[in-house]
């Protein structure tokens, strides 16, 4: 497959957020840049942003770094990833929902030829282009990573949903070759006595990367992590760190974590709690209560194993003396999820109990989940859950964490962003081009904001709203107001986020020209994004 390649003279017409100079006057002194990405993590389950899962790596980012409090996703995995890789909307990428069938323009199911990724434009400014774990953005052999811009890349280019396995139609692959079939029992070739486990083997090779890259040039890295999305597969050892802890209840477990994140100022003090969408703990059997802990603890053990492979991704760049001059990123892809929706305890909760355990452990797939009692800890604050576009599905934390620039660590910013900003972030701090035409393809501007001067001290301009929509379910946010809908006919929220950013208080009636700007603003972006149609057209003028 020939890759798409940078057009002669294309950087003379390129857009520059950087300083100016030479690339090869720069590329001491540019930063290497590591971008994390969780799967399926909720708003406020790791340390730093309140969780009571132990996050110490995390944690150790947080404390000499950034967090942005108002940091937003797209709703879901597949759309996200195209955002953050491309930095346009997910439609104006054509991953507007997923990627398994072609569903016309926005929705074709893998990225276009009208935008370029981190991989392509951070390569075409100098940069080592390194990739590890899930692609998730088209898996037809013109959009992999090794033909969208990454040197080197090991991982998955569907859906992964497994750690001990590689499930049917989900090979591996390493450089454009797959390297491992579906299989129960993959070989871990770095190290062959330990057993597979996806968190762990994703790391393993990009740590192999690391060490193999060059040392006259800065590196980009993507570690794109499966965990925790389900199945609820994690270490013995670290689940039974958990265990127990979460016998007290949903209800006890939300109104701690709000009061953590209020002391820790991620929330105002003002805001109040969403209603829980779980039943009442003390009215379940004292069985269930102890499979639900158990669960609980299966997914607390998946996040506890990737801040512990975090650690190690953070230690080999001390190792290498790169730490201070790395920006690390890290974010989550949607809120936690509540599938399967309709099953309040997650998937198959009374076929897989505990007195069981060591025949489903490993059986993945949708073999176990946490449900949606448990997602809504996670994002608490928050209603919903990923695919929604209330704050509980689009709610993700941003660390920033960059020594030589990021002063007075443990800072917070309040200030709205979005997935799209990554690669404006990256273009800015890397001294890199974003091109006009790429491949002999004009490119689609980017849609977002470089978050550099956050970074230094100083304030963002934004001169647009930021959008949603998944599934004909939509929002728009542009300051403190945001209209948000659940489906394509409504009816439509109006909020007022600085004084109730949990969607307590529908506004709508009150201010119901707000409501309808917004609206049309939404409606016109929409159009322009390639938004619309799809199998719907949302009833916008209807719903206020």
């Amino acid at each position: 497959m020939k890759r798409r390649t940078f057009l002669a003279g294309c950087a003379l017409s390129s857009i520059s957020l950087g300083a100016g100079l030479p690339l090869t006057n720069a590329k001491s002194k540019r930063p290497n840049i590591l971008l994390i990405m969780a799967d399926d993590m909720g708003y406020s389950d790791i340390g730093c942003y309140g969780g009571e899962i132990e996050t110490p790596n995390l944690d150790r980012l947080a404390d000499n770094g950034l967090r942005f409090t108002q940091f937003y996703n797209a709703a879901r995995c597949c759309p996200t990833r195209a955002s953050l890789l491309t930095g346009l909307y997910p439609h104006q990428a054509d991953v507007g929902h997923m990627v398994y069938r072609d569903e016309g323009k926005g929705y074709h199911g893998k990225l276009n030829e009208q935008c370029v990724t981190l991989g392509e434009a951070m390569k075409n400014s100098g940069y080592q282009t390194l990739m590890a774990g899930k692609w998730h953005v088209g898996h037809s052999e013109d959009v992999w990573p090794s033909n969208r811009g990454f040197d080197k890349f090991y991982g998955i280019h569907l859906h992964v949903d497994s750690y001990f396995k590689v499930l049917k139609g989900c090979d591996v692959y390493e450089n454009g070759r797959k390297v491992i079939k579906a299989t129960d029992n993959p070989p871990n070739r770095l190290h062959p006595d330990q057993e597979w486990y996806t968190t762990n083997v994703f790391t393993d090779h990009a740590l192999k990367f690391l060490d193999e890259a060059k040392q006259d040039k800065p590196f980009f890295m993507y570690a794109a992590y499966n965990s925790p999305h389900w199945p609820l597969e994690a270490p013995d050892k670290t689940i039974e760190k958990y265990r127990g802890k979460y016998m007290q209840g949903w209800e006890k477990l939300r109104r701690q974590k709000i009061e953590r994140m209020k002391r820790l100022g991620i929330i105002k003090e003002d805001w109040q709690l969403s209603e829980s969408d779980a039943p009442k703990w003390e009215n379940l059997s004292e069985n269930d209560r102890k499979n639900l802990d158990f669960r609980r603890a299966i997914y607390a053990a998946q996040i506890d194993n990737m801040d512990q492979n975090i650690g190690r991704l953070i230690k080999k760049l001390e190792d290498k003396g790169e730490l201070d001059n790395t920006l690390v990123l890290f974010l989550s892809d949607n809120g936690c999820s509540a599938e399967p929706e309709r099953q309040m305890f997650g998937y198959r909760f009374k076929e897989n109990r505990i007195e069981n355990f060591r025949q489903w452990r490993k059986d993945s797939g949708r073999s176990s989940s946490q449900g949606m009692a448990w997602a809504n800890v996670s994002n608490t604050p928050f209603r919903k859950y990923k695919k929604w576009t209330h704050e509980g599905g689009i709610a993700t934390p941003l660390i920033a964490h960059w020594p030589e620039k990021i002063k007075n660590g443990g800072r917070l910013n309040h200030a709205p962003g979005h997935v799209v900003d990554i690669m404006a972030t990256a273009i800015d701090v890397g001294r890199g081009f974003y091109p006009k035409k790429f491949g002999g393809n004009k490119i689609k501007p980017m849609e977002g904001v470089s978050l550099k001067p956050v970074f230094e001290g100083r304030e963002i301009k934004r001169d647009n709203p930021l959008f949603w929509e998944h599934e004909g379910n939509w929002a728009i946010r542009e300051g403190k107001w945001k209209l948000v809908c659940d489906g394509p006919k409504g009816p439509a929220e109006l909020y007022d986020l600085e004084k109730d950013r949990t969607e307590l208080n529908n506004l709508i009636d009150k201010y119901p020209d707000k409501a309808k700007e917004l609206a049309e603003k939404w409606h016109k972006w929409a159009k322009r994004a390639s938004v619309l149609p799809w199998p719907y057209k949302p009833q916008w003028q209807a719903d206020i």
